[in-house]
């Protein structure tokens, strides 16, 4: 069992005692120390929040306990239910509420939850913001309000479709045009908020759909990180349906994997490629990815004429990278699409649209789209850590040892060989060590990571 503390929120196991899970008590002081935060932060008298969560099976529960902290502080609540976290990134200022939080553990196992914190942009908590509030939560300096003065509650399960309307109003989403191409796709929506929004973003757009676990119940079917691995009944449903491709989110819908036309993952990281193709050949500008990324965005952003630049893991990180460079989309190769024309969030509902317009005017199939793309190939492994383990010195080890290739050190260790690279990194919200590596093949990425493994190992005497 375990509680995460970061910058970036709170996540941890439902159950257990107190500070080494995520139990109610640590759900009201981290929720009470955020609205503290908020207070200070404003310099309001009067403060609105928005409340989101996906459909775990802790979801209810959580919800019900952060928003009763909130009233007890006199904060004002305006929520959203069921939803998605990119849906309460935009529905932040649109009510021009002075913050949000998403509850939700993200591609976590069902045990799992968190709370995400935003600011009055609907945009992620920066280092020093996430560590103000993590002070706060551990000094417990709480001060709630008198009976007067307590905040209310409004609820609003209009977010969803509004979303949709948004994405639907993009200056380079056109319905017609996607509805003309006839398109069937399936989707799997591992039985949370992605099987709502997703399908009727789809029906919208005139797409054919076939629906699998799209009932949020919060009982994932399987693993719901959406990797290959896991997605075995989508992969043969789509090939079954003579879909011309399936759609997985994870279960707060800000990841997004497609499956090509023959069953075979298009690839986690070829969303924000395809994305940014089609984007870029509409409007010339940069890009963003982080440094786990594929090299294959730089690629298309170079041939469309545009720069492209690598922050440090995280989405606050490349939302900052991406303001500064200018970039007109951006993201993460885990599947999170950043479309600022739409908002600073990775946004699942943006990254379907704009990879139909894609499919739509390029015309073929999506395995054909995939071939015609840089073809690299990443290994994702990770080592699980022991309290002993000083993972620091390790990673420090492992920088000596590869002094003379080119290596970054801005989040973890990346080490860029001329034909590949390796990026390691202690994961902020597990623990463990991320091992990413890619290569011209997947024998090649596998074995570059088998290597990193056994020189991991080899160095921690383990």
């Amino acid at each position: 069992m375990t509680l995460i503390k970061s910058i970036s929120g709170i996540r941890g196991t439902i159950g257990g005692k107190p500070g080494t899970n995520l139990t109610p008590i640590d759900a009201v002081k981290f929720a009470a120390a955020y609205g503290i935060w908020l207070k200070e932060y404003s310099k309001k008298e009067k403060l609105t929040v928005v409340i989101g969560r996906d459909a775990r099976l802790s979801g209810e529960m959580i919800q019900n306990i952060v928003v009763s902290t909130l009233i007890g502080l006199g904060i004002d609540v305006i929520d959203l239910n069921l939803s998605t976290t990119p849906t309460v990134e935009i529905a932040v200022p649109m009510e021009k509420a002075d913050g949000g939080i998403i509850l939700t553990a993200s591609h976590n196992p069902k045990q799992w939850n968190a709370l995400k914190l935003l600011n009055e942009k609907g945009e992620f908590l920066d280092a020093a913001q996430g560590a103000k509030i993590l002070e706060i939560a551990e000094a417990e300096d709480f001060n709630f309000s008198e009976v007067d003065d307590l905040g209310t509650i409004t609820r609003n399960d209009a977010y969803i479709d509004i979303h949709i309307d948004e994405v639907l109003n993009l200056p380079l989403v056109d319905k017609e045009v996607i509805k003309a191409a006839k398109f069937k796709v399936v989707v799997d929506g591992v039985n949370s908020t992605g099987g709502i929004a997703i399908p009727q973003l789809l029906k919208e757009l005139g797409v054919e759909v076939v629906k699998l676990y799209c009932e949020p119940t919060g009982h994932f079917p399987h693993n719901p990180e959406p990797l290959k691995e896991h997605l075995g009944d989508i992969s043969a449903l789509v090939v079954k349906e003579k879909a011309d491709f399936g759609i997985v989110v994870d279960p707060d819908v800000d990841r997004l994997a497609f499956i090509s036309n023959d069953g075979e993952m298009f690839g986690e990281e070829y969303t924000l490629v395809a994305c940014a193709d089609y984007v870029l050949g509409k409007t010339k500008g940069n890009t963003v990815s982080n440094l786990s990324s594929s090299r294959a965005l730089r690629d298309i952003t170079e041939k469309h004429g545009g720069t492209y630049e690598a922050a440090a893991v995280g989405e606050v990180n490349v939302v900052t990278k991406m303001k500064a460079n200018n970039a007109i989309i951006g993201g993460e190769g885990n599947g999170g699409i950043i479309y600022p024309e739409s908002h600073y969030g990775r946004d699942s509902l943006v990254g379907t649209a704009l990879f139909l317009m894609l499919m739509a005017e390029r015309g073929g199939t999506v395995k054909e789209l995939r071939d015609s793309y840089p073809s690299y190939f990443m290994s994702k492994k990770k080592i699980e850590l022991t309290p002993e383990l000083d993972v620091d010195a390790l990673l420090v080890a492992m920088e000596d040892k590869y002094k003379d290739e080119q290596v970054t050190n801005i989040d973890g260790v990346k080490i860029d060989f001329p034909e590949n690279w390796v990026h390691l990194r202690k994961s902020n919200t597990e623990p463990i060590i991320r091992i990413y590596t890619e290569a011209k093949s997947q024998a090649e990425a596998d074995g570059l990571a088998d290597r990193i493994i056994s020189e991991i190992k080899e160095v921690a005497g383990i």
